[in-house]
């Protein structure tokens, strides 16, 4: 059983809690999963007659310190985050790509004269980095696939490639998106006071709001991965 004396082995999980970056639940199974082993084996030292603080050293040792555990542990939550990215991107961007169109539907002025040439290739720009954006989402959840079953180096590569490109794809969505949102007031009167439109806006700002927030954890995960190799490395 646990003892409440277990000092060392709380101050090595709460270094390593410390340094991690990564996905909330996916951090905290890896540290639940840790405490058990730690726990396991200083139970198993005291058994055989060893003192507490000394089965406690012995346990921290052979589970390793932070520079040999760290790299291991933040590829899986940098693999974690673009997962959650890339299940965010797939929702978002599928309804994106089946819905696009609904916000102008029915509207008092589609019947009216037709926008600008340049106004319907942004609008069809965007329909096409939405599609762009469901493919990789779909190529990130194939290279977590592949990551679970292999270390391969070339597939951190893709990692970071998928990743990037999700990111770019999140920037152009929002860029191109906020334009023609604009360019749609300046051209119907009408745009402001149109139910649907005024719902799409507030729909696709909450899930520009939420990449936003996957992206950042993907970023944040994948620097902190970067920096635990380094230190290996040195």
């Amino acid at each position: 059983m646990p003892h409440r004396e277990d000092v060392l082995v709380d101050e090595h999980l709460r270094e390593l809690a410390a340094r991690l970056q990564g996905p909330t639940r996916l951090k905290s199974d890896l540290l639940t999963e840790a405490r058990h082993g730690l726990l396991d084996a200083v139970e198993a030292y005291r058994e055989s007659g060893v003192p507490s603080a000394e089965a406690q050293r012995r346990a921290v040792v052979e589970f390793g310190s932070p520079a040999q555990v760290l790299p291991s542990w933040q590829a899986e939550l940098a693999v974690g985050a673009l997962r959650g990215l890339s299940l965010r991107m797939l929702a978002i961007a599928g309804v994106g790509v089946a819905a696009g169109d609904l916000t102008w539907r029915g509207s008092s002025w589609s019947s009216g004269p037709r926008p600008p040439v340049g106004y319907q290739l942004l609008s069809s720009s965007v329909d096409w980095i939405w599609v762009g954006s469901l493919l990789l989402a779909v190529a990130g959840l194939l290279v977590v696939a592949a990551s679970a079953r292999s270390t391969r180096p070339g597939l951190a590569l893709a990692q970071r490639a998928v990743g990037a490109g999700l990111t770019a794809m999140l920037a152009l969505a929002m860029i191109a998106g906020c334009a023609l949102f604009a360019w749609s007031m300046t051209l119907w009167d009408d745009a402001l006071r149109w139910p649907p439109m005024i719902i799409g806006a507030v729909l696709v700002g909450g899930a520009y709001f939420s990449l936003a927030r996957a992206v950042r954890g993907w970023l944040q995960a994948t620097a902190r991965r970067a920096e635990s190799v380094a230190s290996v490395a040195h």
